[in-house]
């Protein structure tokens, strides 16, 4: 009789689990075309579509007053300003009173 530690017992659970999920994966991955031509790199096609749907969204879809790239600029400009104020390019002075 052979005793089984927790870590040989985790690797035969994750050696084995979710089997059918994997099976379905395998399934829906072999009826893309170009298997033996292209390999993995069939899949490409589609996630360059992906990213370019991605960055459509990025710019063109409002949440609320703003896009990504809206919030973007902004932080990016906050963060220049910032930087030439630490390096002193930009000297901050009160408004004196009339």
């Amino acid at each position: 009789m052979t005793s089984a530690t927790p870590s040989s017992l985790m690797q035969h659970r994750d050696k084995y689990s979710g089997k059918g999920q994997s099976r379905h994966a395998w399934y829906a991955m072999n009826l893309v075309p170009g298997k033996r031509r292209f390999g993995v790199y069939r899949f490409l096609p589609v996630f360059f579509c992906i990213g370019g749907v991605m960055e459509w969204v990025m710019i063109n879809v409002r949440i609320g007053r703003e896009t990504f790239y809206d919030v973007y600029r902004r932080k990016k400009s906050e963060r220049e300003y910032q930087q030439k104020i630490e390096d002193g390019l930009i000297v901050l002075t009160k408004p004196v009173a009339k």
